[in-house]
């Protein structure tokens, strides 16, 4: 399952004005990957790039009801402090997913870590924005390229 698996791993913070260039690029990536098999994908439900992400498949489902959209969150806190209208997005964003998973029920200090290892070990595929040399996304992308899965950056294209 593991090849027809794609994670995402992105900033939270994405520049307003590359936001079209990154949904154009994003979903020309996601077509690709569905026309070669992929068929589920795994967002980590952080703010930004994989609320992008998550969005994109929902919207994509639409016309190809054969993918799925895996949530992996870190914890059931994780948008705890969140402004409102990010809440709302969240979770709608759950209710529409095929299937969430929980790495850890409360927040511990390292439990994004864990989320971020247990997309990267499900994952033959990951499609990622990283345009910054540390944090969450860095970790991430190292993850997948230590495991020998392909990173597809649409910060570099």
């Amino acid at each position: 399952m593991k090849n027809q698996t794609c994670c995402f791993t992105g900033h939270r913070d994405l520049p307003p004005q590359k936001l079209p260039y990154i949904q154009k690029r994003l979903e020309q990536e996601l077509l690709q990957l569905i026309h070669q098999g992929v068929r589920y994908f795994g967002a980590g439900g952080a703010l930004g790039f994989d609320t992008l992400a998550a969005l994109t498949v929902l919207r994509l489902r639409e016309t190809y009801p054969h993918i799925r959209l895996i949530l992996v969150l870190p914890c059931r806190e994780q948008a705890a402090g969140w402004p409102e209208k990010d809440i709302r997005t969240y979770e709608q964003i759950k209710r529409r997913a095929d299937k969430v998973v929980f790495t850890s029920e409360h927040y511990f200090r390292g439990c994004m870590q864990l989320r971020n290892r247990h997309l990267a070990e499900h994952s033959g595929v990951c499609v990622c924005y990283l345009n910054k040399p540390s944090g969450g996304t860095r970790y991430t992308v190292d993850t997948c390229l230590r495991l020998g899965i392909p990173v597809i950056n649409l910060a570099q294209r």
